[in-house]
Protein backbone atom coordinates (compact mmCIF):
# COMPACT_ATOMS: atom_id res chain seq x y z
CA UNK A 1 0.00 0.00 0.00
CA UNK A 2 1.24 3.27 -1.26
CA UNK A 3 1.14 6.31 1.45
CA UNK A 4 -0.94 8.94 -0.11
CA UNK A 5 -1.94 12.42 0.88
CA UNK A 6 -5.32 11.10 2.46
CA UNK A 7 -2.67 8.80 4.27
CA UNK A 8 -0.83 11.57 5.56
CA UNK A 9 -3.56 13.90 6.61
CA UNK A 10 -5.03 11.24 8.26
CA UNK A 11 -1.80 10.54 10.52
CA UNK A 12 -1.13 14.83 11.13
CA UNK A 13 -4.95 14.83 12.37
CA UNK A 14 -4.63 11.94 14.59
CA UNK A 15 -1.22 12.90 16.15
CA UNK A 16 -2.60 16.79 16.87
CA UNK A 17 -5.82 14.89 18.26
CA UNK A 18 -3.18 12.36 20.48
CA UNK A 19 -1.57 16.06 22.13
CA UNK A 20 -4.82 17.33 23.21
CA UNK A 21 -5.07 14.03 24.96
CA UNK A 22 -2.13 13.76 26.38
CA UNK A 23 -2.94 17.30 27.92
CA UNK A 24 -5.92 15.56 29.15
CA UNK A 25 -4.24 12.88 30.84
CA UNK A 26 -2.07 15.10 32.90
CA UNK A 27 -4.75 16.25 34.08
CA UNK A 28 -5.98 13.03 34.95
CA UNK A 29 -9.10 13.60 33.04
CA UNK A 30 -10.32 10.09 31.72
CA UNK A 31 -11.38 12.37 28.46
CA UNK A 32 -7.81 11.42 27.68
CA UNK A 33 -8.41 7.74 26.64
CA UNK A 34 -11.71 8.66 24.49
CA UNK A 35 -9.50 11.79 22.54
CA UNK A 36 -6.41 8.85 21.65
CA UNK A 37 -9.09 6.04 20.59
CA UNK A 38 -10.23 9.16 18.28
CA UNK A 39 -6.60 9.66 17.26
CA UNK A 40 -6.23 6.16 16.09
CA UNK A 41 -9.47 5.57 14.35
CA UNK A 42 -8.73 9.24 12.75
CA UNK A 43 -5.02 7.70 11.45
CA UNK A 44 -6.10 4.53 10.79
CA UNK A 45 -9.37 5.53 8.57
CA UNK A 46 -7.47 6.59 5.66
CA UNK A 47 -5.93 3.36 5.25
CA UNK A 48 -9.04 1.40 5.79
CA UNK A 49 -10.66 3.16 2.99
CA UNK A 50 -7.74 2.10 0.82
CA UNK A 51 -8.30 -1.42 1.46
CA UNK A 52 -12.03 -0.78 1.38
CA UNK A 53 -11.34 0.36 -2.17
CA UNK A 54 -8.87 -2.02 -3.22
CA UNK A 55 -11.14 -4.82 -2.40
CA UNK A 56 -14.41 -3.29 -4.59
CA UNK A 57 -12.04 -2.57 -7.08
CA UNK A 58 -10.85 -6.81 -7.18
CA UNK A 59 -14.54 -7.54 -7.43
CA UNK A 60 -15.60 -5.51 -10.51
CA UNK A 61 -11.81 -6.78 -11.97
CA UNK A 62 -13.96 -10.23 -11.74
CA UNK A 63 -16.88 -8.96 -12.89
CA UNK A 64 -15.48 -7.36 -15.86
CA UNK A 65 -13.22 -10.38 -16.12
CA UNK A 66 -17.14 -12.48 -17.38
CA UNK A 67 -17.70 -9.91 -19.60
CA UNK A 68 -13.93 -9.99 -21.45
CA UNK A 69 -14.86 -14.12 -20.92
CA UNK A 70 -18.38 -13.32 -23.27
CA UNK A 71 -16.68 -11.42 -25.94
CA UNK A 72 -13.85 -13.60 -26.44
CA UNK A 73 -16.49 -16.79 -26.59
CA UNK A 74 -18.10 -14.71 -29.33
CA UNK A 75 -14.77 -13.80 -31.43
CA UNK A 76 -13.89 -17.94 -31.37
CA UNK A 77 -17.12 -18.74 -32.70
CA UNK A 78 -16.97 -17.16 -35.17
CA UNK A 79 -13.81 -18.82 -36.03
CA UNK A 80 -11.26 -16.72 -34.62
CA UNK A 81 -8.17 -18.22 -32.94
CA UNK A 82 -8.32 -17.12 -29.06
CA UNK A 83 -4.92 -15.78 -29.98
CA UNK A 84 -6.49 -13.48 -32.47
CA UNK A 85 -9.79 -12.92 -30.21
CA UNK A 86 -7.77 -11.44 -27.59
CA UNK A 87 -5.72 -9.26 -29.71
CA UNK A 88 -9.03 -8.06 -31.00
CA UNK A 89 -10.62 -7.00 -27.79
CA UNK A 90 -7.56 -4.77 -26.45
CA UNK A 91 -9.19 -1.60 -27.20
CA UNK A 92 -12.08 -2.40 -25.82
CA UNK A 93 -13.83 -0.94 -22.43
CA UNK A 94 -13.06 -3.34 -19.21
CA UNK A 95 -12.84 -0.69 -16.73
CA UNK A 96 -9.82 -1.63 -14.26
CA UNK A 97 -9.52 -4.98 -16.43
CA UNK A 98 -8.47 -2.59 -19.33
CA UNK A 99 -4.62 -2.53 -18.38
CA UNK A 100 -4.55 -5.95 -18.03
CA UNK A 101 -6.41 -7.39 -21.29
CA UNK A 102 -3.99 -5.03 -23.12
CA UNK A 103 -0.70 -6.11 -21.46
CA UNK A 104 -2.46 -9.43 -22.44
CA UNK A 105 -2.60 -8.58 -25.81
CA UNK A 106 0.49 -6.96 -26.24
CA UNK A 107 2.35 -10.04 -25.07
CA UNK A 108 0.92 -12.09 -27.58
CA UNK A 109 0.92 -9.88 -30.10
CA UNK A 110 4.98 -9.95 -29.30
CA UNK A 111 5.18 -13.33 -29.45
CA UNK A 112 4.67 -14.87 -25.91
CA UNK A 113 3.20 -18.03 -25.46
CA UNK A 114 -0.71 -17.94 -24.90
CA UNK A 115 -0.26 -20.27 -22.15
CA UNK A 116 2.63 -18.01 -20.32
CA UNK A 117 0.86 -14.85 -21.08
CA UNK A 118 -2.31 -16.07 -19.25
CA UNK A 119 -0.27 -16.89 -16.39
CA UNK A 120 0.85 -13.80 -16.25
CA UNK A 121 -2.13 -12.16 -17.06
CA UNK A 122 -3.85 -14.32 -13.74
CA UNK A 123 -0.86 -13.41 -11.71
CA UNK A 124 -1.07 -9.80 -12.08
CA UNK A 125 -4.87 -9.58 -11.38
CA UNK A 126 -4.27 -11.48 -8.31
CA UNK A 127 -7.63 -12.74 -8.24
CA UNK A 128 -8.17 -16.45 -7.29
CA UNK A 129 -11.45 -16.64 -9.64
CA UNK A 130 -9.78 -15.18 -12.61
CA UNK A 131 -6.78 -17.58 -11.58
CA UNK A 132 -9.29 -21.11 -12.07
CA UNK A 133 -10.99 -19.96 -15.20
CA UNK A 134 -7.07 -19.08 -16.69
CA UNK A 135 -5.67 -22.84 -15.53
CA UNK A 136 -8.82 -24.45 -17.37
CA UNK A 137 -8.29 -21.84 -20.80
CA UNK A 138 -4.46 -23.19 -20.60
CA UNK A 139 -5.47 -26.65 -20.32
CA UNK A 140 -7.94 -26.80 -22.70
CA UNK A 141 -5.70 -24.65 -25.46
CA UNK A 142 -2.63 -27.41 -24.50
CA UNK A 143 -4.88 -30.26 -25.15
CA UNK A 144 -6.25 -28.94 -28.56
CA UNK A 145 -10.17 -29.62 -27.73
CA UNK A 146 -12.78 -27.15 -28.72
CA UNK A 147 -11.77 -23.80 -27.02
CA UNK A 148 -15.13 -22.34 -27.53
CA UNK A 149 -17.17 -25.12 -25.58
CA UNK A 150 -14.22 -24.39 -22.97
CA UNK A 151 -14.82 -20.77 -22.65
CA UNK A 152 -18.27 -21.04 -22.60
CA UNK A 153 -18.09 -23.59 -19.84
CA UNK A 154 -15.81 -21.02 -17.94
CA UNK A 155 -18.16 -17.98 -18.63
CA UNK A 156 -21.24 -20.07 -16.97
CA UNK A 157 -19.10 -20.97 -14.39
CA UNK A 158 -17.77 -17.68 -13.27
CA UNK A 159 -21.45 -16.18 -13.57
CA UNK A 160 -22.81 -18.72 -10.97
CA UNK A 161 -19.65 -17.73 -8.82
CA UNK A 162 -20.47 -14.32 -8.98
CA UNK A 163 -24.52 -15.16 -9.01
CA UNK A 164 -24.10 -16.99 -5.70
CA UNK A 165 -22.16 -14.57 -4.15
CA UNK A 166 -24.65 -11.83 -4.71
CA UNK A 167 -27.53 -14.53 -3.41
CA UNK A 168 -25.84 -15.51 -0.30
CA UNK A 169 -24.71 -11.94 0.88
CA UNK A 170 -28.76 -10.84 0.09
CA UNK A 171 -29.63 -14.07 1.99
CA UNK A 172 -28.03 -13.71 4.98
CA UNK A 173 -28.22 -9.88 5.47
CA UNK A 174 -30.35 -10.27 8.27
CA UNK A 175 -27.93 -12.41 10.49
CA UNK A 176 -25.58 -9.77 9.70
CA UNK A 177 -27.65 -7.27 11.01
CA UNK A 178 -28.84 -9.63 14.36
CA UNK A 179 -25.00 -9.98 14.42
CA UNK A 180 -24.34 -6.20 14.97
CA UNK A 181 -27.43 -6.21 17.34
CA UNK A 182 -26.16 -9.01 19.23
CA UNK A 183 -23.17 -7.45 19.71
CA UNK A 184 -24.19 -3.51 20.65
CA UNK A 185 -25.97 -5.88 23.46
CA UNK A 186 -23.34 -7.16 24.40
CA UNK A 187 -21.25 -4.50 25.12
CA UNK A 188 -24.36 -2.76 27.28
CA UNK A 189 -23.97 -5.87 29.47
CA UNK A 190 -20.78 -5.42 29.91
CA UNK A 191 -21.00 -1.78 30.87
CA UNK A 192 -23.61 -2.48 33.39
CA UNK A 193 -22.07 -5.07 34.86
CA UNK A 194 -18.37 -2.69 35.24
CA UNK A 195 -20.36 -0.09 36.56
CA UNK A 196 -23.76 -0.95 38.11
CA UNK A 197 -23.01 -4.14 39.12
CA UNK A 198 -19.29 -4.65 40.01
CA UNK A 199 -19.99 -2.17 42.72
CA UNK A 200 -22.23 -3.42 44.69
CA UNK A 201 -20.72 -6.71 44.37
CA UNK A 202 -17.59 -5.24 45.73
CA UNK A 203 -18.80 -4.44 48.84
CA UNK A 204 -18.76 -8.01 49.71
CA UNK A 205 -15.24 -7.90 50.68
CA UNK A 206 -14.08 -8.80 53.56
CA UNK A 207 -17.14 -10.25 55.29
CA UNK A 208 -16.92 -13.50 57.23
CA UNK A 209 -19.88 -15.48 56.85
CA UNK A 210 -19.15 -17.47 60.23
CA UNK A 211 -17.78 -20.73 58.22
CA UNK A 212 -14.29 -19.57 57.84
CA UNK A 213 -15.52 -18.32 54.16
CA UNK A 214 -14.46 -14.84 53.54
CA UNK A 215 -15.01 -12.85 50.45
CA UNK A 216 -11.46 -10.87 49.28
CA UNK A 217 -11.51 -7.63 48.96
CA UNK A 218 -11.57 -6.33 45.20
CA UNK A 219 -13.23 -3.16 43.46
CA UNK A 220 -14.62 -2.72 40.46
CA UNK A 221 -11.64 -0.65 38.22
CA UNK A 222 -9.86 -3.76 38.62
CA UNK A 223 -12.19 -5.32 36.05
CA UNK A 224 -12.14 -2.46 33.53
CA UNK A 225 -8.87 -3.77 31.91
CA UNK A 226 -10.08 -7.40 31.38
CA UNK A 227 -13.76 -6.42 30.20
CA UNK A 228 -11.68 -4.29 27.93
CA UNK A 229 -10.04 -7.18 26.86
CA UNK A 230 -12.88 -9.12 26.19
CA UNK A 231 -14.68 -6.39 24.30
CA UNK A 232 -11.85 -6.20 21.55
CA UNK A 233 -11.51 -9.97 21.32
CA UNK A 234 -15.13 -9.84 21.11
CA UNK A 235 -15.06 -7.53 18.74
CA UNK A 236 -12.48 -9.07 16.46
CA UNK A 237 -13.45 -12.56 15.86
CA UNK A 238 -16.98 -11.70 15.81
CA UNK A 239 -15.88 -9.42 12.56
CA UNK A 240 -14.13 -11.98 10.80
CA UNK A 241 -16.98 -14.41 11.12
CA UNK A 242 -19.73 -11.90 9.79
CA UNK A 243 -17.62 -11.61 6.80
CA UNK A 244 -16.74 -15.39 6.43
CA UNK A 245 -20.33 -16.05 6.81
CA UNK A 246 -21.67 -12.95 4.05
CA UNK A 247 -18.96 -13.02 1.64
CA UNK A 248 -17.11 -16.33 2.41
CA UNK A 249 -13.92 -14.80 2.77
CA UNK A 250 -12.33 -13.42 6.21
CA UNK A 251 -10.81 -10.55 4.33
CA UNK A 252 -13.84 -9.06 3.99
CA UNK A 253 -14.28 -9.74 7.33
CA UNK A 254 -11.24 -7.31 8.39
CA UNK A 255 -14.07 -3.98 7.33
CA UNK A 256 -16.82 -5.87 10.08
CA UNK A 257 -14.02 -6.06 12.51
CA UNK A 258 -12.84 -2.29 12.31
CA UNK A 259 -16.34 -1.27 12.70
CA UNK A 260 -16.78 -3.48 15.62
CA UNK A 261 -13.17 -2.78 17.28
CA UNK A 262 -13.70 1.01 17.01
CA UNK A 263 -17.43 0.82 18.46
CA UNK A 264 -16.18 -1.03 21.27
CA UNK A 265 -13.43 1.36 21.76
CA UNK A 266 -15.77 4.67 21.37
CA UNK A 267 -18.39 3.28 23.52
CA UNK A 268 -16.59 1.89 26.13
CA UNK A 269 -14.21 5.08 26.72
CA UNK A 270 -16.99 7.32 26.27
CA UNK A 271 -19.15 5.49 29.12
CA UNK A 272 -15.61 6.01 31.32
CA UNK A 273 -15.89 9.46 31.07
CA UNK A 274 -19.20 9.74 32.26
CA UNK A 275 -19.47 7.33 34.90
CA UNK A 276 -15.65 6.89 35.24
Amino acid sequence: MKIEKKHLAGIIIGLLAVVVGVYFLIRGDNLAYFIFVVSAIIIIIPFFSTFLIERGRQKELEERFLEFVRDLVENVKSGTPISKGIINLRTRDYGPLSPYVEKLANQISLGIPLTGALYTFAKETESSVISRAVNLISEAEKAGGQIDTILESVSKSVNQTEELKKERKSAIYNLIVQGYIIFMVFIVIMIVLEYKILPLTSELGGVDAGLSLSVKSFTAAQFALPIMVLLLVQSFFAGLVIGKIAEGSFKDGIKHSFILVALALLIKTGTSVFFG
